[in-house]
C-alpha cells in the first residue's frame, strides 16, 4: 500500500494530490467556519476540529469503498433526458441544502434588522451544527474522493493526500474563520462562493459538468480584489488619523 514512497513518481502523485485536496476543501472550510459562528465562542474551535475530523473520517471511508462508490452511479431513473443515480441525488439534495442555508445565511447579514423585529431568534444547537456539517461533509467528500480516484489508482497516495490536506485545513481553521469575521466583505463574497458551489452541485447532478478550475480561477481572482481593497481601507484610515 505504501510501496510509492520508494518511487518520485508517487511522490509527484503525492504532492499533486494533496495539493489540490487542499484547493477542493476550501469551499467545506468556509462553510464551517460561517456556520459555527453561531455558536458561542468557547465551542467554535472543537465544533470547526469536530466538523474537519468527521470530514477526514468520511473521506478514508469512501476510499476504501471504491467499488461500493463507483457503484452509486448506476443510473435509478430518467429526468429530463438525463439518467439519475445515488450520486446524482446526493450532489442534487446538497447543492439545494447548501442554496438553502447560504440565502439564509446572505440574507441575516445583509439585513440583521428583520430577525430582531420578528422577536429573539433561538440559538443554534451544537447538534444541530454539527449534523448540518456532517451532512455537506458527505457531500464535499464525494467531490474530494472522485478527484483523488480519477488521479491515481495507488490507495495509499489517496489516503495520504486526504490525510494531509485534512491536517493542514484542521491548522489553519481557526485563521481563516478570524479573516471571515473580522472582515465583513470577505464574509459575503464567501458565501457568493457558496451560492457558486450549490449551484455547480445541483448542474453535476443532472450531468452538467462544470471544471472546477473555472470556479477557482474566478473565486480566486475576486479575492485578490478583495484583498485590495482592504489594503486600500486600511491605508485611507491611517491617513485620516
Amino acid at each position: 500500500m505504501f510501496e510509492w514512497i520508494m518511487t518520485p513518481e508517487g511522490w509527484i502523485a503525492f504532492a499533486t494530490l494533496g495539493f489540490l485536496e487542499i484547493v477542493l476543501g476550501i469551499d467545506n472550510l468556509i462553510f464551517i467556519s460561517i456556520l459555527v459562528e453561531k455558536l458561542p465562542k468557547e465551542k467554535q474551535a472543537s465544533t470547526r476540529l469536530i466538523g474537519l475530523s468527521a470530514a477526514l473520517v468520511i473521506r478514508v471511508l469512501l476510499l476504501f469503498s471504491i467499488a461500493w462508490l463507483m457503484g452509486l452511479s448506476d443510473p435509478l431513473f430518467t429526468a429530463f433526458d438525463n439518467e439519475i443515480s445515488i450520486r446524482d441525488l446526493i450532489l442534487i439534495v446538497g447543492g439545494l441544502f447548501l442554496l438553502g442555508k447560504t440565502t439564509m445565511e446572505v440574507h441575516h447579514s445583509i439585513d440583521p434588522e428583520d430577525e430582531q423585529q420578528t422577536g429573539p431568534k433561538p440559538k443554534a444547537s451544537l447538534p444541530m451544527i454539527i449534523a448540518q456539517i456532517c451532512l455537506l461533509d458527505i457531500v464535499f467528500s464525494l467531490d474530494s474522493v472522485l478527484t483523488a480516484v480519477g488521479m491515481t489508482q495507488e490507495l495509499g497516495i489517496m489516503v495520504a493526500a486526504v490525510v494531509v490536506a485534512m491536517i493542514f485545513m484542521m491548522c489553519f481553521a481557526g485563521k481563516v474563520h478570524e479573516i471571515i469575521q473580522k472582515h465583513p466583505t470577505l464574509k459575503m463574497l464567501a458565501l457568493s462562493f457558496l451560492l457558486l458551489v450549490g449551484m455547480v452541485l445541483i448542474g453535476e447532478g443532472f450531468g452538467l459538468h462544470i471544471p472546477k478550475g473555472y470556479i477557482y480561477f474566478a473565486i480566486g481572482f475576486s479575492l485578490m480584489v478583495e484583498f485590495f481593497n482592504i489594503k486600500v481601507r486600511k491605508n485611507k484610515r491611517k491617513l485620516e488619523q
